[in-house]
């Protein structure tokens, strides 16, 4: 093999192989995902900022760290931003893909007042904004850490 072949073949992304252990049903969901589109939530830089649309409601995320975010859109759950612990996503059951949005799944958060994950409906568009969320004050900062504290 040359060394641009091989350079090459580093820069493949690394997709899913369906697991014999695991039922057709969920290899599907797995697959149907990453065909889907969606966003790993580890990948993104602290102070990006996602528009997610869903079925019903429209929301505005800022990624902070280790899987944490601001959240707002949502007029019971979160009208003004709210720290959460965002878990990933479901397709409607049990099983979670941890710390990932997904096209045609649903969003599963932490939320600091509730005691079950709140899971929106399906989502259906996924949206980077240009500009990043400004850099949270001192005392931003401390109230945010020490609502992590709690969760």
């Amino acid at each position: 093999m040359l060394p641009a072949e091989t350079n090459f073949l580093a820069q493949l992304p690394l997709f899913f192989r369906p697991h014999p252990n695991l039922s057709d049903a969920v290899n599907h969901n797995i697959i149907q995902s990453e065909i889907e589109g969606g966003v790993s939530v580890m990948d993104l830089a602290p102070e990006t900022t996602l528009l997610i649309h869903t079925q019903h409601t429209c929301y505005r995320i800022v990624i902070l760290e280790d899987g944490r975010a601001l959240i707002s859109g949502h007029p019971q759950y979160c009208p003004r931003p709210i720290l959460v612990q965002l878990e990933g996503s479901t397709w409607g059951g049990s099983m979670l893909k941890r710390r990932f949005i997904g096209r045609g799944m649903r969003l599963e958060f932490c939320h600091p007042e509730y005691s079950t994950p709140i899971v929106t409906s399906c989502v259906q568009e996924i949206r980077q904004c240009a500009e990043r969320a400004p850099i949270l004050d001192r005392a931003a900062q401390h109230m945010t850490a020490h609502r992590a504290s709690l969760l």
